[in-house]
């Protein structure tokens, strides 16, 4: 069954939605408010947190996946570099480090404004692109950062998209 037969007639607050994908997916999951939804979500190299909040002030799905990097100050230039380049190979959603919280953070935000709603294969595919994403360029963080690569060396090990079939 499609993930959106469930909703045919009903128009559903899109952390519901979310909801349903994460019970879906047998992800482990914390409904926080009415408007808020955390979850975390098994990658190849680690476990990732993901947060979607609703804002109906400005009709936005906003999604922030997070994981946890602590890098040594000396390497935080080289780190907004590499973030820079990798933005630039990133069609949907950003990179940025947060300092404070020692975080590494991919951000999306849907915009749905005039009343528009999100379909569940919508949201699913923005959680599924956010973890994509992550662990396409987790490696190329990683050799930065631990392995004394400059850049431009690391953002090469970033796991191509694969496009045709074999």
């Amino acid at each position: 069954m499609a993930l959106s037969e469930q909703f045919l007639d009903d128009e559903i607050h899109p952390i519901d939605i979310v909801e349903h994908i994460a019970e879906h997916h047998e992800w482990d999951f914390d409904r926080i408010a009415d408007d808020q939804i955390a979850m975390a979500v098994e990658g190849q190299w680690r476990t990732y947190s993901l947060t979607l909040a609703w804002s109906g002030y400005d009709e936005t799905l906003r999604m922030v996946c997070t994981f946890e990097m602590e890098p040594p100050a000396e390497k935080l230039a080289a780190l907004y570099e590499l973030l820079n380049l990798i933005n630039d190979q990133c069609w949907a959603g950003s990179f940025t480090y947060w300092e404070d919280q020692k975080l590494m953070v991919y951000r999306y935000g849907l915009v749905l404004s005039g009343g528009q709603v999100a379909s569940p294969e919508q949201i699913d595919t923005m959680i599924g692109a956010a973890v994509m994403s992550a662990e396409r360029y987790y490696p190329a963080l990683q050799l930065l950062i631990w392995g004394d690569r400059t850049p431009q060396d690391a953002i090469q090990v970033a796991i191509a998209e694969a496009y045709g079939r074999a």
